[in-house]
């Protein structure tokens, strides 16, 4: 009975129904589905007129590991990686046993190509730097992401923000990774192990760069994966001044996303002040020209002067 009730949520589980916790008594009043997961279902709720995304599973022990995770991520400082967790309860539902759920912040944001197309390739850097920062600061923590890809990256305006919606796949450091998609997972490239460790997400880091300009994930294939994924990386113009720290990344050579993050800002100083010599060189050239068209001026002004 459980199975089944939990199974087929839908039958129940419909925008209008109520959602009171069993402790703390909140009332959810549930909008529409966002997500379905292994571990659960994410549904969004309005409580008292504010939208907020409600986690519901009967799998209590990897519930409680993702509130663990939430709590981890609000104590590092200048807290911005996962949503802030806002509720956590059981609720009793008119059929079957009862479930556990937790009620987190809803990021509202539209997904990182989606930005990238409409805003220019400009803000890449700015996205890299900042997720590598808050990767930095979950490993600091002792969790790696885990399932670490583009559907899980939304942006946030004023000021544009990189964020990172699910912390499903989030596990500790030194364990063997509970979730993962085969496209960012380097054990399926078979380019590392699935032991959590930082060189784990950053593998899937690099995976999101690639994939951002692609319209469908590509699959290993007959090709040595390595190869592969460095010519599909190589026909980006965009990712060619990141394509030695992305290969880096995929390779394992990096220890830590500090190091990346550093390497990647080395980058965009160099195409900063290459942009910058471009722009003085052309303001140069444009000089001499008015220069010489005056000089030429006064020449044949000159020829008409007795």
């Amino acid at each position: 009975m459980m199975g089944k009730t939990w199974s087929k949520p839908e039958q129940w589980l419909r925008p209008g129904l109520k959602i009171v916790g069993k402790w703390h008594q909140n009332e959810y009043v549930l909008k529409r589905k966002l997500g379905q997961g292994a571990i659960g279902t994410v549904y969004l709720c309005e409580m008292n007129g504010q939208l907020v995304a409600l986690k519901m599973s009967e799998k209590n022990t990897s519930m409680t590991m993702e509130v663990n995770v939430l709590k981890s991520l609000e104590k590092a400082r200048d807290h911005c990686l996962g949503p802030s967790l806002l509720d956590v309860d059981d609720w009793q539902p008119p059929h079957g046993p009862v479930l556990s759920f937790y009620v987190m912040e809803y990021i509202q944001g539209e997904p990182l190509r989606t930005f990238l197309q409409r805003n220019g390739t400009d803000w890449l850097g700015v996205f890299m730097l900042q997720l590598l920062d808050d990767l930095d600061k979950l490993h600091e923590a002792g969790w790696v992401c885990g399932d670490l890809k583009l559907e899980n990256l939304l942006v946030t305006n004023t000021p544009p923000r990189i964020r990172w919606i699910d912390v499903g796949g989030t596990t500790k450091i030194g364990r063997a990774i509970k979730e993962y998609t085969e496209f960012y997972d380097r054990g399926y490239w078979g380019m590392g192990s699935r032991k959590a460790e930082p060189s784990y997400d950053l593998f899937a880091f690099a995976m999101v760069c690639i994939g951002l300009f692609y319209a469908s994930t590509f699959e290993r294939g007959k090709q040595q994966p390595e190869v592969l994924i460095r010519r599909r990386l190589h026909r980006v113009q965009t990712l060619r001044p990141f394509e030695a720290c992305i290969m880096k990344a995929i390779t394992g050579k990096y220890r830590s996303a500090k190091q990346m993050h550093q390497d990647i800002s080395h980058v965009l100083q160099q195409m900063k002040a290459k942009k910058r010599d471009s722009s003085s060189s052309d303001a140069f050239l444009m000089e001499g020209a008015g220069m010489l068209l005056l000089a030429g001026g006064y020449y044949l002004l000159s020829l008409f002067i007795p």
